[in-house]
């Protein structure tokens, strides 16, 4: 499984090219419909270059395909692919609606590929600690999480393709804020309802939003609060989750969201609070870990952590958002 057809040749496209070029000698193609950005980036990752997504999806030469395009060509994309019996990482959101979603996830099933959404957060070593912490039982039975997530958007944000809802299916909830639906359902399980505000507070781009407020309640009553945001003019990322004994807390995910920190903390009556905090230093290998997770499916012949069904479920999640924002109730989900 050592022979790789990446489709996107964009700023995605760059980090996991990177990524697997770093994590072995992997034969790498490169397709892009700018052939020079292709160009570049398979020099820079020691790559061939292709001349069209099609081709690569069925070559017999390419065991695995990375989909990096905007989301509105991630359907055809991984269809065709799966089609001719490759696996898939596709990059998050797994695709513009619910509908496209499911049939990535359905030709997945029907040809017995793994099928892989890039949800890289849940391979930063912060929210990986907090996820053991929890499991570990140290926080207790959890009560709610709340996450903020928010950058500010470069200069041209409003002229990029995610300002166009025919691409992008949507606005910050679609970019960002499917990373939050994911962690949420990764810590707690599965969603029953949600109510839920968005905004265009800066951005030029009405109808889609670049500020979503949502609130989700789990089967077991538990809350969920979520505030994304392309209009946090300092990049930042906290995700808190309280339990009966504790809480756990990341903060940061480098880089411009300031030192990855893990904490623990636990309840007290009388006694000093007292924290147990982890700094997380050097680069952001979330992509590496995703990859290496993915080989590691393929190889044990089991779907792999973030799965095509979690980049669905999200979807779905994300749709009932806009449903609440849009009717201004509570919406099942």
């Amino acid at each position: 499984m050592n022979r790789v057809g990446l489709i996107g040749a964009g700023r995605q496209g760059r980090r996991l090219g990177k990524a697997i070029r770093d994590c072995g000698e992997y034969k790498i193609t490169v397709v892009d419909v700018d052939q020079q950005a292709a160009a570049r980036l398979a020099k820079e990752i020691r790559a061939g270059v292709g001349k069209d997504w099609r081709e690569l999806a069925s070559a017999a030469d390419i065991d695995i395909i990375v989909v990096c395009t905007p989301p509105n060509l991630h359907a055809p994309i991984c269809i065709a692919a799966m089609e001719s019996g490759k696996h898939v990482l596709c990059e998050k959101p797994l695709a513009p609606n619910t509908v496209e979603a499911a049939r990535i996830v359905q030709a997945g099933e029907r040809h017995k590929v793994r099928l892989q959404c890039g949800f890289n957060l849940r391979f930063h070593p912060g929210m990986k600690q907090a996820k053991k912490w929890l499991d570990e039982g140290l926080i207790g039975t959890p009560v709610f999480v709340r996450c903020r997530y928010g950058i500010c958007g470069s200069p041209d944000y409003d002229k990029d393709w995610r300002a166009n809802a025919s691409i992008s299916g949507g606005g910050e909830l679609m970019d960002q804020g499917v990373h939050v639906i994911d962690l949420f359902r990764w810590f707690l399980g599965e969603f029953t309802e949600v109510t839920s505000l968005t905004s265009t507070s800066c951005w030029d781009i009405a109808p889609l939003e670049d500020n979503v407020f949502a609130l989700l309640r789990t089967e077991k009553g538990q809350i969920a609060s979520l505030h994304a945001s392309w209009t946090q003019w300092k990049n930042l990322f906290s995700f808190e989750l309280f339990g009966h004994e504790g809480y756990v807390i990341v903060e940061g995910l480098g880089g411009s969201y300031g030192t990855e920190r893990a904490i623990l903390g636990k309840r007290t009556t009388l006694e000093p609070f007292t924290e147990k905090i982890i700094e997380f230093r050097g680069e952001d290998r979330s992509w590496h870990e995703e990859w290496k997770e993915l080989i590691a499916a393929i190889n044990e012949k089991r779907d792999p952590m973030g799965a095509g069904v979690d980049g669905l479920e999200a979807i779905k999640i994300a749709h009932a958002v806009y449903e609440s924002a849009e009717k201004k109730r509570v919406v099942n989900i």
